[in-house]
């Protein structure tokens, strides 16, 4: 027989190879499976939420009584019911108010009655007298001596440890880097500049509004259905807001319709569960319309960044200095932490050896701001990279040369004092600007065009708490095959195939043999953080590896054992034990569920087969308050460049993006198709940003709460060629060398839009969205056309 090396070359590996997706009606295995087919029964209640039409006001008084008299209304409740605060990261808000409102759509009372009618009519029968206060709208502002203080007991909250509220304002949170010596090296710099950029509120928008369905047995026991990517994190928030054992709360998640962070951690979800509360043994529906969706749901940050960064005469960055205001709106539970991310992120993926940066989460009276795909970096980079290519142009060097002069590469010490670890940013510059042929300037397609190229760079770090874990099990089964267990989500990522993946490489089984176990259930799955960060393909695929290790090893010592051989001299081989020393085989099917008999009818050995694993970043080490600085401020940070090839209709202000570059250091591809479908998927995710998406507020109150007066990017908007690029640069704690990438292909895509107009036609547009009129307005304004 060949050699175990030579052997193992023919085993079929699923890393690195594009299997098709797991299909979910085929691939999918567990109790109540689909959202469609759950039965609630018919004692099924509908609820809706009285909301505060103020952006800020104290609360004198809520008359529920109309409500409750309405024929076939079950329940009202109000903040008076439920006194427990709620939050992620800093618990700063009740579930329905209790003594004020603090943005137009704070849940003030919510309703449960036989069907969503009734309920809208009791909801307008409710009576809440207001006394209204001023309101804070800029987060510049808000942050200053002159702004009301939108949440006076600050001091008082409940708020994990590397989080900084400002008690007595309204700074939620305050990170601060200082690194060198910045004010000294100022007069060093050869070429300075200093720009302001304002970034605006945008929706999630998934197709899939926000919905939830929450019972109370008569035991007290709480079961939630809901689209969620954070089952764990529900149970645990809502438990400890309601003064549960966790225990007592059980989440089920079916498939999720479009998430990008709307759906991650609590929003609506808890607003079911209590008023389920009042009505034990009914359950209870509440469903967002897409106007609610729009401004009661979380909302991505608004930023108001100023930048100032200097280099020597060669292009060399000497030093940077930066200041973030963020619009966290009326509670910033989550949103604190992008305000972190970020904090340690603020020099960009840059060597810089002076910085300075204040992150200022600042409460306002806009909707509340959560996680958005991107966390922070795309708003940050947006300006940062602009401001990049003003200064390489200032100092007279090519924008990518610049940029390779300057990015950050393997051991460099980075902003927070942590030393680089491998990565392939450089790669990805060189390749980004190969393909897009820069330097080479295409003449435009008619004689009101103007066409311009730009890139940008970028990083990120998955942000999340020092200690987010993840577990998972592999369960054999009577034929061989395997089910996974994980509680992480499905978003439309492709998770769950990466998972079958890396088990079945991991197990020596076919990939087609694998099963993810759906959907996932707090009283069933192992235990997972959340699906956010783009921490499952590193985190999570740690944890199913090392489970799918587990189970391999159970049954290798018990063939063994049956042959009286080293388990090292065994290997599993597309489904089959075989030994490299006595040439003996045997498929998985039975053994490992029934074991292996004794010699002579004496027994048996083994038994069912169920592999364990778990995975936590044990490394990563506190950060300086003051400073910013420590060992390991992260695990590790995704890198990538993008560029872009447009025209400018200089009649018009039409933009056209005629095709985008895109390459991105992943580690290792798992499902190469899959990471390529991201890095596309993102990019028309940030055009869309670029060109059309803004939250306008006015005075407080939301103006284009739907799809009429809101556009999102569709595949007509998109270019047709975008080529992404995998370059492969091992992650030494990832599995199989992998890092994520789901939120990446998002982050640069607008300052290179940005960058490639100002090519184009010489003028910097400003905020986006790039807009026609605004496109066409600033050429006016610099005199380009009359």
């Amino acid at each position: 027989m060949a050699n175990k090396e030579a052997q193992r070359e023919k085993i079929p590996n699923p890393i690195g190879v594009s299997v098709p997706r797991i299909d979910a009606r085929e691939k999918v295995t567990g109790a109540a499976i689909y959202a469609d087919d759950i039965q609630y029964g018919p004692g099924l209640l509908y609820a809706r939420i009285k909301r505060s039409p103020h952006p800020h006001a104290l609360i004198k008084s809520i008359d529920c009584s109309k409500a409750k008299a309405l024929p076939g209304v079950k329940a009202v409740v109000t903040g008076d019911d439920f006194p427990g605060y709620i939050g992620l990261y800093l618990q700063d808000r009740y579930i329905f108010c209790r003594d004020r409102v603090r943005y137009v759509g704070d849940p003030v009372a919510g309703v449960a009655a036989i069907s969503e009618e009734i309920a809208e009519q009791a909801v307008e029968l409710i009576n809440v007298e207001y006394e209204v206060l001023e309101p804070v709208l800029n987060p510049e502002f808000g942050a200053g001596p002159d702004a009301a203080i939108i949440h006076p007991k600050l001091g008082e909250y409940v708020v994990a440890n590397f989080i900084f509220p400002e008690p007595g304002s309204n700074i939620s949170n305050h990170f601060r880097i200082r690194k060198g010596d910045v004010e000294g090296a100022w007069k060093d710099c050869a070429a300075i500049v200093e720009k302001r950029y304002q970034i605006p509120h945008v929706q999630h928008v998934p197709i899939e509004p926000h919905i939830a369905v929450a019972k109370v047995d008569e035991n007290g026991k709480v079961t939630l259905w809901g689209s969620s990517q954070s089952p764990f994190a529900q149970r645990n928030l809502i438990a400890s807001a309601l003064g549960k054992s966790q225990s007592d709360v059980e989440v089920i998640a079916p498939f999720v319709g479009g998430g990008f962070g709307s759906k991650a951690g609590v929003s609506m979800e808890s607003l079911a569960v209590a008023i389920a509360t009042r009505v034990k043994g009914r359950p209870v529906k509440l469903r967002l319309t897409r106007e609610e969706e729009f401004y009661t749901a979380f909302v991505r940050q608004g930023l108001i960044a100023y930048f100032k960064m200097g280099c020597d005469k060669d292009g060399r960055l000497l030093a940077m200095e930066n200041r973030f205001y963020w619009d966290g709106g009326a509670y910033t539970e989550y949103s604190v932490n992008i305000t972190r991310a970020a904090g340690y992120s603020s020099s960009g993926p840059y060597d810089v050896p002076n910085v300075k940066a204040d992150s200022y989460c600042v409460y306002t009276n806009h909707p509340v701001t959560g996680p958005m795909r991107g966390f922070g970096m795309p708003e940050m980079h947006s300006g940062l990279e602009q401001c990049i290519d003003d200064l390489a142009h200032e100092i007279g060097i090519d924008p990518v040369q610049f940029r390779l002069l300057n990015c950050v590469r393997t051991g460099d010490t980075i902003v927070t004092g942590m030393k680089m670890h491998p990565t392939g940013l450089s790669e990805c510059i060189e390749k980004v600007a190969k393909a897009i042929q820069w330097g080479e300037k295409a003449p435009p397609s008619a004689p009101n065009k103007r066409r311009g190229k730009g890139i940008a760079i970028m990083w990120k770090a998955p942000a999340m708490p020092p200690n987010a874990g993840s577990s998972a099990w592999v369960e054999m089964n009577e034929d061989g095959t395997a089910t996974v267990g994980v509680g992480g989500q499905e978003l439309g990522q492709g998770t769950f195939t990466v998972m079958a993946q890396m088990a079945a490489g991991a197990l020596g089984i076919p990939y087609e043999d694998v099963r993810v176990a759906r959907p996932v259930d707090t009283d069933y799955s192992p235990y997972e953080w959340q699906t956010v960060a783009s921490r499952l393909t590193w985190s999570m695929g740690n944890a199913v590896v090392n489970a799918a290790k587990d189970a391999r090893r159970q049954i290798l010592e018990m063939v063994a054992q049956s042959w009286d051989e080293n388990p090292d001299d065994l290997d599993i081989v597309n489904g089959v034990v075989i030994s490299y020393k006595s040439e003996e085989a045997v498929p998985l099917k039975n053994l490992v569920i029934y074991g292996l008999p004794k010699p002579n009818d004496q027994g048996w050995i083994g038994g069912p087969v169920v592999g364990r694993g778990k995975f936590m970043p044990t490394y990563v080490t506190g950060l300086d308050p003051q400073t910013g600085q420590g060992p390991r401020a992260v695990v590790h940070y995704t890198t990538g460049a993008e560029a872009v090839e447009l025209e400018v209709d200089i009649e018009t202000g039409k933009v056209e993006v005629i095709r985008g570059v895109a390459a991105f250091d992943v580690g290792k591809a798992i499902n190469p198709d899959m990471v390529k479908a991201q890095v596309e998927g993102g990019f028309v995710q940030g055009l869309s940003t670029a060109f059309f998406e803004s939250l306008i507020l006015k005075d407080g109150v939301l103006q284009n709460p739907s799809f009429v007066d809101y556009r999102i990017a569709t595949s007509a908007d998109a270019p047709k060629d975008i080529q992404a690029i995998i370059v492969e640069v091992a992650q030494d704690d990832g599995p199989y060398g992998a890092r994520g990438v789901g939120e990446h292909p998002l982050v640069p895509t607008i300052p290179a839009i940005g960058n490639a107009i100002y090519d184009a036609i010489g003028v910097r547009v400003g905020a986006p969205p790039f807009s026609a009129e605004k496109v066409y307005l600033a050429m006016v304004d610099a005199g380009i056309i009359a």
